[in-house]
C-alpha cells in the first residue's frame, strides 16, 4: 500500500492554476460613469454610508502634523489634496428586500411623490406611486434609491445619476429613518465628519483603443525587427491551438471602476472663497455648493461622479482626527 502511494505521489502533478495574483481581471470596461458598490461597512449609526460628490481637480495644503510617531510632529507640512463639490442628494425611493435561497432578492420599491422632472433623462418616471411606504410590513433589509443634482453644479449637465446606498443600524432605525427623510435632500455633512476615513470609488479615464505597449508595457522591439515594433513577437504557442488570454494585445483602455481605501478627510466647508481662485477652477469652473478636501489623489477625470463610502477595513494607525490647515494654496 505504502509503495502504491509513493508510485500515485509521482505520477501526480500539482496543479494550482489561481496561485498568485492576478492583479486586475478579467480586463473589462465599467457599465456606467458612477461606481457599483458590491460590498458595505458595518455602521450602527442609522444614517447613509455613501455619497456621490464631483471631482474638481487637486490641490495643494500647509497642514500641521498631527502623527504621533512622526519626526515632522507640531510643523507644517505639504499635503497634497483633492477637492471633490458635494451638492445635496435627493432620496427618491426606498427599496425592500427579503432573504431567498439564491440571496437578497428585492420585494417591492417606494418612490417618493412630486419627484423632479429632470429625472426623465434617466429612467421612465410613473404616473401614480401605488404603494406607499407604511404599507411595508415585512422586509430583511432596505436600502435608499438617491440622485444627484448636477444642475446645481458647473458640470454642463443636467442629467442626474441614481445610486443605491445601504443604511445603517437595525432594520426598524432604518425603517424610521427612510419614512422621515423620503423625498428630502441629505448633505455630506450629515454623513461624514473632518478626520473620517473613506473608501473613495471612481471610474478610470478612458482611454481609447491602444496598442500593447501602452496598454501592457510591452518592449518596443529593435529597429530590425520584422513587420512591426511597437507589438509582441508571437501570439504564444502552436499547442494548445488558441491565443491565452495572458498575450498582450490591442484593445480598448482605461474606463475601470477602482476602489481607493483609507483616503483621510482633512476639511469639510462651504466657505467657497478660501478655495477657489479668480476666474474659477481650471477645466471645472466654479464651486457653488458643499467641498470637501480628501489626502491623496482620487482616480478618474475631472467632473466625474465618485462615490465616498465609510471605510470597509479602516486603517488603525491613521490618525481620528484631522490635521488643521494652516494655508490653502489657490
Amino acid at each position: 500500500m505504502g509503495a502504491t502511494k509513493r508510485l500515485f505521489d509521482k505520477m501526480t502533478k500539482a496543479h494550482k492554476p489561481r496561485l498568485g495574483s492576478m492583479q486586475f481581471w478579467p480586463r473589462k470596461r465599467a457599465r456606467h460613469s458612477v461606481a457599483r458598490i458590491r460590498s458595505w461597512a458595518e455602521s450602527k449609526k442609522a444614517k447613509p454610508q455613501a455619497f456621490i460628490g464631483y471631482k474638481v481637480g487637486m490641490t495643494h495644503l500647509l497642514v500641521v502634523d498631527n502623527r504621533p510617531k512622526s519626526i515632522t510632529k507640531g510643523d507644517k507640512i505639504a499635503s497634497p489634496v483633492t477637492i471633490i463639490e458635494c451638492p445635496p442628494l435627493i432620496i427618491m425611493g426606498v427599496a425592500f428586500y427579503k432573504n431567498s435561497l439564491l440571496g437578497m432578492k428585492k420585494s417591492v420599491s417606494v418612490l417618493a411623490e412630486n419627484l423632479d422632472k429632470a429625472l426623465s433623462k434617466t429612467i421612465q418616471l410613473p404616473k401614480k406611486t401605488t404603494s406607499k411606504i407604511d404599507e411595508v410590513k415585512e422586509f430583511d433589509d432596505l436600502r435608499i434609491l438617491v440622485y444627484t443634482n448636477p444642475k446645481q453644479t458647473s458640470k454642463g449637465s443636467k442629467k442626474p445619476k441614481l445610486l443605491e446606498i445601504a443604511l445603517g443600524g437595525s432594520n426598524e432605525e432604518k425603517f424610521a429613518f427612510a419614512k422621515e427623510n423620503l423625498g428630502k435632500t441629505i448633505k455630506i455633512s450629515d454623513i461624514f465628519e473632518n478626520g473620517n476615513s473613506v473608501d473613495v470609488h471612481g471610474i478610470s479615464k478612458g482611454k481609447g483603443f491602444q496598442g500593447t505597449v501602452k496598454r501592457f508595457g510591452a518592449p518596443i522591439r529593435q529597429h530590425k525587427s520584422e513587420k512591426t515594433k511597437r507589438g509582441i513577437g508571437n501570439l504564444g504557442a502552436w499547442t494548445p491551438k488558441r491565443v491565452d488570454f495572458r498575450v498582450p494585445q490591442s484593445g480598448k483602455m482605461g474606463f475601470h471602476l477602482r476602489t481607493e481605501h483609507n483616503k483621510q478627510i482633512i476639511e469639510i466647508s462651504n466657505d467657497v472663497e478660501k478655495i477657489m481662485p479668480a476666474g474659477g477652477l481650471r477645466n471645472y469652473g466654479n464651486i457653488k455648493n458643499d467641498y470637501l478636501l480628501l489626502k491623496g489623489s482620487v482616480v478618474g477625470p475631472k467632473r466625474r461622479e465618485v462615490v465616498l463610502t465609510e471605510s470597509i477595513r479602516p486603517n488603525k494607525k491613521m490618525t481620528k482626527e484631522a490635521p488643521a490647515v494652516a494655508h490653502i494654496h489657490k
